[in-house]
């Protein structure tokens, strides 16, 4: 009798998802992270980096299948690649919390979304798989400690990703599982990259880790094998991890996406209570960064472990947008100086300014421990400001706008691709962006591509001061 591996269930989870699996509100919720996601990529076009990569991505393509955002069409791992750098680059992409870590699910829109065009796929079709993607990275992750483990969220992403393609592609059962664990086997994606001092490599990564899962999901398309018993064989990542996994496959639900957090402020997930806190306190209480003796932030471990000098390292002298995007310190400081923390608050210039160097240096983190018992339900954060004339202020905050407590809506989301796309795409645009999300299930997925492929790479007008 021929062995059945966790894999070949999980192919078939995959290849017998339909459309009925998929309902409202589901389905709206769906759309609504696909147009955060679009927003999050025109946000990212002015990007420091963003050029180079683009620059990257044509020189390595082959036969263009597939749209960049910004315009120019390039081979399907390619455009995988590189608009998956653009959602994740400006760190406001949606985001699911588990106990030990966390996951990105838009992560996957890079590959799904190329993958999608290649093959000519409805937006049904694209929609589909895109939840099929959400629901196998959200149920690993919820069961797998996997950053308490010393493993990156990369890992649950190689095997989401070549699942949404080979969903796509019509795979069977056994070529599905041929590209789960092609594509996992070589992302085991180590948690270091989280690690002071950050590097650019952590945001590149998972755009990697996509363009990687379109390429082995075509190999399997030719025959190409992947080594079944990844998950329950021998040196899987049972034995790894030391733990049993189990998809749940029974359940065929594909609901996960209702439990993500959307962002409101370009910074990890564990600041955005903090940064909503701090700018309260700022504007109730109508004071400037120059009055600010000090402040004083207290969190749950995980906040403090990634971005307030515990476990991944201290958090004293930020110098990229890499390292300030991850520094709670640095968070407080730019949101109490400029009222927001946006696109503009993450460039270099920006970062290493004196006054928000000389104010991050008076701001103390500390983890405390009813904080750390509420998570991840509650992402509570408490926030004490003192004042140089001694005045002093707290907030308390339990949840924040984005959080599935408070759900951003459909509206909300689409002030936040104005917001960030007003400079790449003009009015008329991007009121045509929203409407064929809204209507994606009823159109080609070729025509969203279309839009997205006509902003302009480059800025056509000055982004506003406003925030979201």
């Amino acid at each position: 009798m021929t062995q059945k591996y966790v894999a070949d269930d999980l192919a078939e989870f995959v290849v017998s998802a339909e459309q009925s699996d998929l309902p409202e509100p589901t389905l709206s919720t769906l759309k609504r992270n696909v147009l955060d996601s679009i927003a999050c990529a025109l946000g990212a076009l002015d990007g420091e980096l963003v050029p180079g990569l683009r620059a990257h991505a044509e020189q390595f393509s082959s036969r263009p299948t597939a749209t960049f955002v910004g315009g120019g069409r390039a081979s399907v791992d390619q455009a995988a690649f590189f608009n998956a750098v653009l959602v994740r680059y400006p760190d406001l992409l949606d985001t699911y919390l588990t106990p030990g870590g966390l996951c990105h699910p838009a992560d996957n829109f890079g590959a799904v979304f190329a993958m999608a065009e290649h093959v000519e796929a409805s937006g049904a079709d694209f929609l589909l798989a895109l939840a099929v993607a959400y629901e196998v990275q959200c149920r690993f992750s919820a069961q797998v400690p996997v950053m308490a483990r010393g493993l990156n969220h990369a890992l649950q992403l190689a095997m989401s990703a070549a699942a949404g393609c080979a969903k796509l592609l019509g795979h069977d059962a056994a070529r599905t599982a041929d590209a789960i664990t092609a594509s996992a086997v070589d992302n085991v994606s180590l948690a270091a990259v989280h690690a002071e001092p950050v590097s650019v490599w952590k945001g590149i990564s998972p755009a990697a880790t996509g363009m990687r899962a379109v390429y082995a999901t075509m190999l399997a398309d030719r025959g190409v094998t992947g080594p079944k018993a990844l998950f329950d064989g021998p040196n899987g990542l049972v034995q790894l991890l030391d733990q049993p996994i189990d998809f749940r496959t029974g359940d065929r639900a594909l609901d996960s996406v209702n439990e993500t957090y959307l962002k409101q402020y370009c910074s990890l997930i564990h600041g955005q209570a903090i940064i909503d806190a701090t700018l309260a306190i700022r504007e109730d209480n109508a004071i400037s960064g120059a009055d600010v003796a000090e402040v004083r932030l207290e969190v749950f471990q995980g906040a403090y472990d990634f971005a307030g000098g515990g476990q991944y390292g201290p958090k004293d002298a930020p110098r990229t947008k890499e390292q300030a995007d991850y520094n709670l310190k640095y968070l407080a400081a730019t949101a109490l100086l400029d009222g927001q923390v946006g696109p503009e608050q993450l460039f270099v210039e920006r970062v290493r300014r004196a006054d928000v160097q000389d104010l991050l240096s008076r701001v103390e983190v500390v983890a405390d421990d009813e904080l750390t018992a509420a998570y991840p339900e509650r992402t509570s954060a408490r926030v004490h400001v003192r004042l140089r004339d001694g005045r002093r202020f707290s907030r308390e905050q339990s949840d924040f706008e984005g959080s599935p407590t408070r759900p951003m809506s459909w509206d909300r989301v689409t002030e936040k691709l104005h917001w960030l796309g007003e400079s790449f795409a003009d009015q008329a645009l991007r009121e045509r962006i929203i409407e064929t999300v809204a209507h994606l299930d009823e159109v080609p997925v070729a025509e969203l591509a279309g839009l997205l492929g006509s902003v302009s790479s480059t800025v056509d007008r000055p982004r506003t001061r406003k925030r979201l």
